[in-house]
């Protein structure tokens, strides 16, 4: 459905397309708001856990944080995550972000807790923000500085690659 776009993830499109009623959707989700908080909400909740595997395996020097950059950067990206929050942002649907906001509270909290890192919270504040900032300027601002379209996940990956090595030392590629 946001291969569309968020704008078309409508109570009438939505239902067109599952093949149930408007009035069915309206009494399941409430609003047109309900969906997409719904639908924010199983996106994000299906990528966390991946990225919570993929960074304890990069803690155990089992994958490289390129992959952590790289599945931020899709969430975002090519599942619509950045231009859906945008849409809410934008719409005045603030409150429909909260199942995202609290996806990412609870990644942190469980990658804290797991590992004692106390940097979790500021490098996925940072992470996310590039991932989101890509998703929405990405591709003009790459070709605006002649560099190439994965530049910022080449350096996101190149960022947090010396945050882990500073942080775990043992980590530190030969």
């Amino acid at each position: 459905m946001l291969d569309s776009g968020p704008q078309a993830v409508t109570l009438k499109a939505v239902a067109a397309r599952i093949g149930r009623t408007h009035a069915n959707l309206i009494h399941h989700f409430g609003s047109a708001a309900g969906l997409q908080q719904e639908l924010a909400r199983a996106l994000v909740d299906e990528v966390t856990g991946s990225i919570a595997e993929t960074v304890q395996r990069a803690r155990q020097g089992e994958a490289d944080p390129r992959e952590i950059v790289d599945r931020t950067f899709d969430v975002f990206g090519k599942q619509g995550a950045g231009a859906l929050a945008a849409w809410m942002i934008l719409s005045g649907n603030r409150d429909a972000l909260d199942p995202i906001l609290a996806s990412i509270r609870t990644l942190v909290t469980q990658l804290t807790v797991a590992h004692e890192d106390h940097h979790v919270a500021e490098t996925t504040l940072w992470l996310v923000l590039a991932a989101l900032g890509d998703s929405l300027l990405g591709p003009a601002i790459a070709e605006a500085l002649a560099l190439p379209r994965d530049a910022s996940r080449q350096i996101a990956a190149t960022t947090l690659r010396a945050e882990l090595a500073a942080m775990h030392p043992k980590l530190k590629a030969d």
